[in-house]
């Protein structure tokens, strides 16, 4: 480093999108930055792109970064998404809840891993059995009965009844196949629908596809949730 220069690194946290779309992206533009070091790591769910070098080429990085893929960026100090969400409720003193069936409570139990989510989650619902959908979350069996459990009308469904249910300012319901077994050709292993409900806001649904391994597709529906709760405190559209 030139003399008197400061060295800085930072890690950009970010969601929704592989590596290779990440790369695609910004490698270009990053290469060509004289004395700046560049590094992927891919984390749980999301990938840390780490900008290291004189601080003024990481900051001048950093803006690029943000510019190309900001609304991906979950955090710029190395904070997991649970660790974000719980603060941004806890900024503006709202309440999440949760209604789940493939995750089995994993949205839940990483919300709560949060030191402070006392302050901003009561209630998790995990309602894994059609019957439990219906008697806990107001799900009508008419409409189990005519989409499917794994559908976006019962998804919608489950949040807006968790929402009622609990009395929080936001739900969030994820219905999905995790598989092995149970896929059709229509809804193969794998596919998830993911239902935000908000106060005074649109209910929206996300159709993700996640196959693989049950804990891998746990992981990230809880992830694809958590993310799709995260842009809606930030203004930020729910469904990229």
């Amino acid at each position: 480093l030139p003399d008197g220069a400061d060295r800085a690194v930072l890690y950009q946290k970010i969601t929704g999108m592989g590596e290779s779309d990440i790369v695609e992206h910004i490698q270009d533009e990053l290469e060509a930055m004289p004395e700046l070091e560049l590094g992927y790591c891919i984390g749980k769910g999301d990938v840390d792109v780490r900008l290291a070098g004189i601080a003024s080429v990481v900051d001048a990085a950093a803006q690029i970064v943000r510019a190309k893929v900001g609304d991906f960026i979950v955090s710029e100090d190395r904070r997991i998404i649970e660790e974000v969400v719980v603060h941004l409720l806890a900024e503006r003193g709202e309440w999440i809840a949760t209604a789940e069936s493939c995750t089995g409570g994993m949205i839940a139990s990483r919300i709560t891993d949060v030191s402070g989510s006392s302050g901003v989650f009561g209630h998790g619902f995990v309602t894994y059995a059609n019957e439990a959908k219906t008697k806990h979350l107001g799900v009508p069996a008419e409409l189990i009965a005519e989409h499917g459990a794994v559908s976006e009308e019962v998804a919608r469904s489950m949040a807006e009844g968790c929402r009622e249910a609990s009395g929080a300012d936001h739900a969030l319901a994820v219905t999905g196949i995790a598989g092995p077994s149970g896929g059709t050709p229509e809804k193969p292993v794998g596919t998830v629908f993911v239902a935000l409900a908000s106060g005074g806001q649109a209910t929206v649904c996300r159709k993700l596809f996640f196959p693989g391994a049950r804990d891998r597709f746990k992981l990230l529906t809880s992830q694809g949730a958590l993310e799709m709760l995260r842009r809606r405190l930030r203004g930020i559209n729910p469904i990229p």
